[in-house]
């Protein structure tokens, strides 16, 4: 039975991308299976969620964060679908697509986590900035499959745009846009159509989402702030104690306490991971569908319909991110390895620049520190700030495990030889 949620304008690819002979999948399935099978995604187990991959094997990493995500979206979905009385059998929102865009969500993020992420950015500033959702675009639409991009459906680009305003838009660009230089795609997921006055650039902009999106980000948000805290307590940066002594220094203690003592009940109870299942639970059945209308909802389904979160789950989700905020990402361990992380990108692209980025023209006697094929694609282009583009590809697609190995073979005397080649 088609589907009538979707139309053309939907599924419209950003190049012409003919079906191959017998194909059978719809063109939300195809976005879907095309990232399971890339690099970008495999990369994914060996980079920092909250704690450095490797460190233990029951960690969460963004591989594991990223199919976590995907269950829930789905599960979401199944929920609308099944639930609201503004869809039906013939009308629904498509699981494939919101898979899709769950499992690529977090695929342009650099090694180590946030750090990586603010380190990139500042490192980036004179050349554009980085941001890992903006990267996520860029693989998309340009790197991934060989430097081809994958051609994806409007939908599904659409799906991962969770910022919609532009790095030169804003004053002080620390997070939250997509590159100048991507204002093509951003124009191709609204169909040509301008922004309306009223959505400004920054915060009122980038709230504005299509329903797979929203639906992508209240997973990711049920995902971070249940898992994060319960990798915390395995990890010991949570404890009965530590807990306790938080939740008194807050001051809105009377949002906070329930919050906190079915925590510390799921502590003594030692019962995490079973009690974190059915709030995640808890966390699906809170969303509904709510009518919207804006200016691209007359073109598209997708921008009908608002999620809505039920309030008290809603507040429960933030209190939890503040915990491992608190706990976790500000503690002394965690922000000794940040520092190191920013040591180790903030090394190894000044290296990087040194030979690719502030030259004016090849130099005939440069050393080879990159690949044949990244220094032929860098030697391409003209500009200081494409060439800065590409060399901050290559750090940001590294893993943990890479970017370690890499700064350990340019600046430790006691690490590498030559058959250490990777």
């Amino acid at each position: 039975m088609p589907n009538t949620f979707y139309g053309a304008f939907d599924v419209e690819t950003l190049k012409d991308r003919p079906p191959g002979k017998g194909e059978f999948r719809t063109q939300f399935q195809i976005d879907r299976d095309r990232i399971i099978h890339t690099s970008a995604f495999r990369s994914l187990q060996s980079k920092t969620q909250v704690f450095l991959s490797g460190e233990y094997d029951f960690y969460r990493t963004r591989l594991t964060h990223s199919i976590e995500v995907a269950q829930i979206g789905r599960s979401i979905c199944a929920r609308l679908n099944h639930e609201s009385e503004a869809l039906r059998e013939d009308y629904q929102i498509d699981p494939a697509l919101v898979e899709a865009v769950c499992l690529s969500h977090d695929i342009g993020h650099p090694p180590f986590g946030h750090c990586g992420e603010r380190t990139l950015n500042r490192l980036m500033r004179p050349y554009g900035g980085f941001e890992g959702n903006a990267q996520t675009l860029r693989l998309l639409t340009r790197t991934i499959f060989d430097d081809r991009g994958m051609v994806p459906s409007r939908g599904f680009l659409d799906g991962v745009l969770k910022y919609k305003t532009l790095f030169s838009e804003l004053e002080n660009p620390v997070n939250h846009f997509v590159y100048d230089e991507q204002a093509e795609y951003l124009d191709f997921a609204m169909g040509g159509r301008d922004f309306p006055p009223e959505l400004t650039p920054g915060k009122p902009r980038d709230a504005f989402r299509s329903i797979e999106c929203q639906i992508m980000d209240w997973a990711d948000d049920t995902a971070y702030s249940l898992h994060d805290v319960a990798d915390g307590i395995a990890a010991k940066f949570i404890s009965i104690e530590r807990l306790e002594r938080w939740a008194e220094a807050q001051e809105d203690q009377a949002k906070v306490a329930p919050v906190v003592e079915g925590i510390l009940k799921n502590i003594r109870d030692e019962k995490i991971e079973g009690r974190t299942g059915q709030r995640i639970g808890m966390h699906i059945a809170a969303c509904s569908l709510a009518d919207d209308v804006n200016f691209m909802s007359p073109s598209s389904n997708r921008y009908r319909y608002r999620l809505e979160i039920d309030p008290q789950i809603l507040s429960e989700c933030k209190i939890y991110k503040r915990i491992a905020f608190d706990l976790v990402f500000r503690s002394q361990q965690l922000q000794q390895l940040d520092r190191k992380a920013e040591h180790i990108l903030s090394r190894l692209f000044a290296a990087f620049a040194e030979y690719y980025i502030e030259p004016e023209s090849r130099r005939a006697d440069h050393m080879h520190l990159l690949s044949p094929k990244e220094e032929a694609a860098i030697w391409k282009v003209e500009s200081r700030r494409e060439r800065a583009r590409l060399v901050c590809d290559v750090i940001a697609k590294m893993t943990d495990g890479l970017a370690t190995r890499t700064y350990k073979r340019l600046f430790d005397a006691d690490f590498g030889s030559i058959v250490d080649l990777v």
